[in-house]
Parts: structure tokens; sequence; C-alpha cells
């Protein structure tokens, strides 16, 4: 009887596990993750909180995640060119940004690669449209999906964990560029 049990238990196991695995298969290989805000502010006021890695640490959730986070800049002081590089605890990681684009005041692009936890090369933009006394921010973040982030985006809806993190970040931008 034990022995029936675990068989048919084994094997709803080893369905289920390939039921998730072929779904995965199935996602999109890329992905786009977005939010966006309303800051009462000129995209003139905004921008240099977005093109100058020195002044993230005003409102960058994962500023704040990790107290003892190495952070290393270099090339140009800001815009196109700008390096950060930083190494944290587990919330935070390894990895480093590269500002590829800058269009004042209105966007900045920047090259994200993820050393730790995982790899990951992504791209982020960031859109400063201005609507009369205040500006519309999109942050966006897009790049390859692989089978491994398929498989847990399966499991946890990653849009809804980063983009927490991503609301969270233009909440300290909105209160920092509206002083």
């Amino acid at each position: 009887m034990f022995k029936t049990i675990a068989l048919v238990v084994g094997a709803v196991l080893v369905v289920g596990i390939a039921g998730v695995l072929a779904y995965a298969a199935t996602r999109p290989d890329t992905f786009t993750l977005q939010r966006s805000a309303s800051i009462k502010a000129s995209p003139d006021k905004i921008y240099p909180f977005i093109s100058d890695f020195h002044n993230w640490g005003a409102w960058s959730p994962w500023e704040k995640m990790d107290p003892e986070l190495k952070r290393t800049y270099s090339g140009a002081p800001s815009g196109a060119g700008t390096v950060y590089a930083w190494e944290g605890n587990r919330k935070v990681g390894q990895g480093r940004m590269e500002i590829i684009e800058a269009s004042p005041p209105s966007k900045v692009t920047l090259k994200l690669d993820f050393v730790r936890p995982f790899e990951a090369h992504n791209q982020v933009d960031f859109v400063l449209e201005p609507r009369g006394e205040s500006t519309d921010i999109t942050w966006k973040m897009q790049g390859p999906q692989p089978y491994f982030a398929k498989v847990i985006g399966v499991v946890f809806n990653m849009d809804k964990m980063v983009g927490k993190d991503f609301e969270s970040g233009l909440a300290n931008l909105k209160a920092a560029a509206e002083k």
C-alpha cells in the first residue's frame, strides 16, 4: 500500500515538474518591466538625480538595502560614459551600470550588468516628459529572459517583486525632487 502511494505521489510530482518546465519553455525570450509616476518638478530638476550616479543614494531603493555597500564610480562625472559598480550583500548583489545615452533633460539609457546573485544584461531607460508644472517619468528595464528565469517566473511574479522596487524608487525620487 505504501509503495503504491509513494509511486502515485512520485508520478504526480514528476508530471507537475514536467508541466512547469514545459510551460516555462513557452514564455517570452525577453522581458519588460515598467513603472511610471508624476513628479511636481521640472525635468531639469529631476534629470540630475538620474544622470549622476552620485545622486542615486537620495532615491534608489537598493542603496538602502545594504549599509555597507561598496561603490565604485568611474568614467565621466555624469551623463554618457558614467560608470557605477557595486558589491553588496545578497539583497543587492554585485553589478555595474553605465550610462550609454543621455539626452538632457528628457532621457537616460543605462546598460545594466548583474554579476551576482545571477548574471544578467539589461537595458534601463528613464524618460521624462513635461506635463504643465509636473513631469511624467517612466522607468523601464528590458532584456533577455533565459530559460532559468522563465522557470522562476512561473513560480514567482517578477513584475510584482521588482516592480515594487521601481515604485519605491519613483516615490523616493518624487520626494527628493519635490523638496
